[in-house]
């Protein structure tokens, strides 16, 4: 989303808003990147005259202490098309200063010319492969598809940078100059580069807020003391009191009274210019209008990160999300990531000690949990619940109204973090779904991800949050969840059933599930529990009463854990009369540790992780078998556990490169048929969706509208019998049940029979449509009729829907999603997911379809979908699906200018 002075024309092409982007560059540090416009030739000038005569040698390829007028108004005058530029910039607004300068120059339609020009002071922080990325993103979108650029071999850096890209880069040296080419449509590897430096640079700006050290807490002052805003920096500055006493951490306060120091270990300053730096964080709690100025002033102390704590932006209305912008043009000005607004705050865990710039009241024990909170309210709920638990926690990030901070930040910097094995998301609202499937599939090929989402939907947008509209299903962030390899539960304690488990407990190896327990009632209960949460109990049962010895207690429990092929055991000892004997605890610990079988216990009076169920590992370190309420959390918990493994030790496939696809082609057809000027949006012709299509490799079966019975005889005779003839009325369209369709029809006389009874039909029901009343078709192989969409969501980008066709699916919503880039192995699952997808595979002893060809139909539509943001809708309907092949007798496209927000390395600017 753009600010608002971003809007002007600057150019015959008009000024791209769109490509501003706010970056994290290799340091974890914040810059802005967007198109230059002529009034930064002052800026340009200071920066060029700003380099050392070397860097303006690499440049230019001679010494040039100033620009001239001249070529300052050439370098300062794109028209973001065949000429484009653009600059990237530190500092707030008013006080920006270009550290960065991108360019191409066109010099044929698929070709351009590169440059680059990087300060002194700011190379070696990836700002060169930041800018790379948005100039080739930039270019695509203008139709470039190769850049070339003129190299002096000095400057091996920049050749560096275009083959470090992913980029398969041709040189060549010719008079001392070394001439540079390389394609610039993303690849496999393009994009495991960008992915990856993303990874680490947001992993850096998030360890570099969590390691703080230093730390100043800026109060409301005396201007505008609200009792809320002093609540909030008086709880701060406790949190931090033991580690500002013992010296583990530097403390400054300013904006609050002096006397309310005593004890805290702060040091207090009378303004934030008295403040000595650097700082590395800061902890604020303002009212809204003053955030603002205050961020700006932190500037000067060199803080890598500010938690604003207190709220009054984007809840507000537009005013107020007006000034949240603003705040973060500032804040990422000025290189820092942002925490808030109406932030809980920050917890951190460690060796070191602990991190405390949060509301909380107590701190969790120190342990091998991650938790991310969006409000307030909700991470009381969720720290007490830890704590009741006893679980210790890693870090805690609450990131209120998640202007900037989200949990994606978080789980890149969970996937490196050693301390944390078990991850928990509460998320009210999913800002970047593609982003957040990426990244959660990356940590959670590692550590267990658990989410909980507001509602099922997780499509509940509180006040403050700004996140894009979405027309797509339900179902559609299920689908996300799923293919992200996450754990998703209903509620918080659910999250915490799953997360104490696979915190201290290995995961299984199977399903194969072992009871110990009291009573045969008990154990048919849980069996009958775990088989509903895909666990397979079989012969492993115990049943030891609640009076056995102790020495036949514990002999039951080393049978049970030998057994060779068990991967779990739930321990279930409920006592009826009396406390819980401590040798039933000690035993199933014991057993637990010895044969690494992951194990859940439900145990009278015992919850969560308890001494009574720990017992020392292998290494010495204490492992916990952990306690639940009942047996059905119990289940639950290891349930997900299971899945979870499943997907871990499962195959996750390889990207789409289906053959004969030609994007290059299709990219050009779509600025043919969409320019500039076009409207919301273009419906395509027939032929031109079946042009488009084959740009894919998929075929469309050729079809010929006509009028009457002559003409239908006529199209018949060409494309050869049989035929089918269908209406176009709409109500009738694909209903071959409701008379619209009739197949297999052989002759001549069959024919002209059958056009006079759709005709009648159709006119039943009303007017006819426009333009051709019906169409001729050649047959099909007779099949299962399927329907494969695409539609492009402003919030998840294109989205792939698959079902069999016919009233049951439309009803019953039997179809099942995708949300690209899919790989070969998420196609698979997609066209098993619907409830009638069994149709494909010898149904009731019919012979079973060529699935593997409707594979490649579904394939081809994502990596079409993926790389053409601008296809709006795509629908084939029907795609029969034969014993040999699967044939598209139908297909619709619409078209409409691009809006994907996720094409390049970005932070959010609302």
């Amino acid at each position: 989303m753009s600010y608002p002075d971003a809007t002007a024309a600057d150019g015959p092409a008009g000024y791209p808003a769109a490509w501003e982007a706010d970056v994290v560059l290799h340091d974890g540090s914040t810059a802005r990147v967007r198109p230059i416009r002529p009034q930064d030739a002052d800026a340009l000038q200071a920066f060029h005259v700003g380099q050392s005569e070397r860097s303006t040698y690499l440049r230019f390829f001679a010494p040039l202490g100033r620009l001239s007028d001249r070529d300052l108004e050439r370098l300062v005058t794109v028209d973001h098309r065949d000429r484009v530029a653009l600059v990237a910039l530190a500092g707030s607004a008013g006080e920006e200063r270009i550290i960065g300068v991108a360019r191409y120059d066109r010099i044929d339609p698929d070709t351009a010319e590169v440059a680059f020009n990087i300060a002194d002071a700011r190379q070696g922080l990836g700002l060169a492969s930041v800018l790379l990325e948005h100039l080739a993103a930039a270019a695509r979108e203008r139709g470039v598809r190769r850049f070339v650029a003129e190299v002096l071999p000095q400057n091996g850096r920049m050749i560096s940078v275009f083959r470090e890209a992913g980029y398969e880069v041709r040189q060549r040296t010719e008079d001392g100059v070394v001439a540079v080419s390389f394609g610039i449509d993303p690849t496999d590897r393009s994009q495991e580069v960008m992915a990856d430096r993303e990874h680490r640079a947001e992993a850096r700006s998030m360890r570099a807020l969590l390691e703080s050290r230093s730390v100043v807490v800026v109060g409301p002052g005396t201007d505008d003391p609200r009792p809320l805003h002093v609540g909030m920096v008086t709880r701060v500055l406790a949190g931090l009191a033991a580690a500002a006493t013992s010296g583990a951490v530097v403390v400054h306060a300013t904006g609050v009274p002096p006397e309310s120091l005593a004890g805290t270990g702060a040091t207090w300053w009378p303004d934030l210019e008295s403040v000595p730096g650097p700082v590395d964080l800061a902890a604020v709690a303002v009212a809204g209008e003053r955030a603002e100025p205050v961020v700006r002033a932190l500037s000067r102390l060199s803080v890598r990160a500010v938690v604003l704590l207190s709220s009054g932006f984007a809840e507000d209305g537009a005013a107020g999300l007006e000034r949240q912008r603003r705040l973060l043009r500032t804040a990422h000005g000025a290189g820092m990531r942002m925490v808030g607004p109406a932030s809980y705050g920050v917890l951190a865990t460690g060796p070191d000690g602990t991190l405390d710039v949060s509301l909380a009241r107590s701190v969790p024990v120190p342990g091998g949990i991650g938790l991310f909170c969006q409000s307030a309210p909700f991470s009381v709920a969720l720290l007490s619940a830890l704590e009741h638990r006893n679980l210790g926690l890693s870090q805690f990030v609450s990131a209120g109204h998640r202007a900037d901070v989200s949990g994606n930040d978080l789980m890149q910097f969970w996937a490196e973090d050693e301390q944390t094995v078990a991850v928990g998301l509460h998320m009210e609202s999913v800002g970047n779904p593609r982003k957040f499937s990426r990244v959660a599939r990356r940590l959670a090929a590692v550590k267990p991800v658990v989410v909980m989402t507001a509602g099922r939907s997780g499509q509940v947008v509180p006040p403050g949050h700004a996140v894009r509209a979405t027309q797509a299903p339900a179902r559609v962030l299920s689908q996300v969840m799923r293919q992200s390899g996450v754990i998703r539960v209903d509620n918080t304690h659910q999250m915490f059933d799953v997360l104490q488990l696979v915190a201290h407990q290995p995961l299984p190896s199977g399903r194969r599930t072992g009871i110990l327990a009291s009573s045969a009632s008990a154990a048919t209960l849980v069996a009958e529990l775990a088989a509903t949460h895909g666990l397979r109990i079989g012969r492993h049962v115990s049943l030891v009463p609640e009076d056995a010895a102790p020495e036949v207690l514990e002999q039951a429990v080393h049978e049970l854990y030998d057994e060779p092929d068990l991967d779990a055991v739930i321990a279930v000892r409920i006592p009826v009369v009396g406390e819980l004997d401590p040798t039933v605890a000690r035993a199933v610990a014991e057993a637990a540790v010895r044969t690494g079988r992951p194990t859940v216990a439900v145990m009278g009076g015992l919850h969560g992780v308890t001494d009574e169920l720990t017992a020392p590992g292998p290494d010495g370190e204490p492992r916990t078998v952990p306690a639940y309420a009942t047996p059905a959390d119990a289940v639950l918990a290891l349930g997900h556990a299971a899945r979870y493994a499943r997907w871990r030790a499962a195959d996750r496939g390889a990207p789409l490169h289906p053959e004969g696809f030609d994007l290059r082609a299709a990219r050009r057809l779509v600025d043919e048929w969409l320019p500039a000027d076009a409207g919301p949006e273009v419906r395509l012709e027939p032929d031109r969706t079946a042009q488009l299509l084959a740009c894919a490799g998929i075929g469309v079966q050729r079809t010929i509208g006509v009028h009457d019975a002559d003409s239908a005889v006529a199209a018949a005779d060409e494309l050869g019998w049989p035929v089918a003839v269908k209406t176009t009325v709409p109500a009738l369209r694909h209903r071959a049940d409701l008379g619209g369709v009739r197949l297999d029809v052989g002759d001549e006389a069959e024919l002209r029979a059958d056009v006079a009874e759709v005709l009648e039909l159709a006119a039943s029901l009303g007017p006819p449509p426009a333009g051709h009343p019906l169409e001729v078709q050649s047959m099909a192989p007779h099949g299962s009729a399927c329907v494969i969409r695409s539609a492009e969501d402003p919030l998840f980008g294109p989205v792939i829907s698959f079902g069999l066709a016919g009233d049951a699916t439309d009803l019953l919503g039997d179809t099942a999603y995708g949300v690209p880039p899919l790989t070969d192995v998420d196609v698979g699952q997609l066209v098993r997911t619907p409830r009638t997808a069994p149709r494909l595979f010898g149904y009731r002893g019919l012979p079973a379809l060529d699935v593997v060809a409707l594979e490649d139909v579904v394939a081809r539509v994502s990596v079409l979908a993926d790389g053409l943001p601008e296809l709006r809708r795509l629908e084939l309907n029907p795609v029969v699906v034969a014993e040999h092949g699967a044939v598209v007798l139908a297909a619709a496209a619409t078209l409409a200018h691009a809006d994907r927000s996720d094409a390049t390395r970005r932070l959010p600017r609302t």
